[in-house]
């Protein structure tokens, strides 16, 4: 019976692990004015997946948020978005792999830094492994030197982890958990 439990788990697991994220854009303010580079970092601090989605907050009537192409970002051109949402309470589905462009409806918000790039990562796709081993290198006629280290390499700090991938470490140490703690009762009178 054990046996069947964790056959199932296996095959349950893995979709349950790699389910879309939703992410609330600019967090528990939502989508408002806030300091220029705010967005940036927000971006830079989670790692996006085809078929996440971004959830945008904002007061209908007073903000919108607009799809656009890398120029009319830079210059925060309102006049010909890709989509338009302005329902207050907008998603959007990452659907491909690449940069998506998104601005404030409104024009001075725009310019005032309520505007964000979202980099989706692309799937990996699985390396064949060689048929046959590389011959191996001659070795160098001289000793090498070792790489020089930048110095401010290492004054730069690491960055945060973000909460999606603090959740999945949780939830994959707790199947962990649950599958020893389901086999050890399952087999506790086997051992004894």
């Amino acid at each position: 019976m054990a046996s069947s439990m964790f056959l199932s788990l296996m095959f349950l697991l893995p979709p349950m692990l790699l389910e879309a994220k939703e992410y609330d854009v600019g967090g528990k303010d939502g989508w408002v004015l806030k300091p220029s580079d705010y967005y940036s970092h927000w971006a830079q601090a989670n790692r996006f997946q085809i078929n996440d989605t971004l959830h945008f907050k904002y007061n209908k009537g007073n903000d919108s948020v607009l799809v656009v192409k890398k120029e009319d970002y830079d210059s925060c051109n309102t006049n010909n978005p890709k989509q338009k949402m302005d329902d207050g309470d907008s998603r959007f589905k990452l659907s491909d792999s690449g940069h998506y462009y998104f601005i404030s409806g409104n024009v001075e918000n725009c310019k005032h830094g309520e505007k964000v790039i979202v980099l989706v990562m692309a799937r990996h796709k699985a390396h064949p492994l060689p048929t046959t081993a590389p011959a191996p290198s001659q070795p160098p006629a001289r000793a090498l030197s070792p790489p020089q280290i930048r110095s401010s390499a290492l004054d730069t700090p690491a960055p945060s982890p973000s909460k999606a991938s603090s959740v999945s470490v949780c939830v994959g140490f707790g199947v962990v958990v649950w599958v020893v703690l389901v086999f050890s009762t399952s087999y506790v009178g086997f051992v004894y």
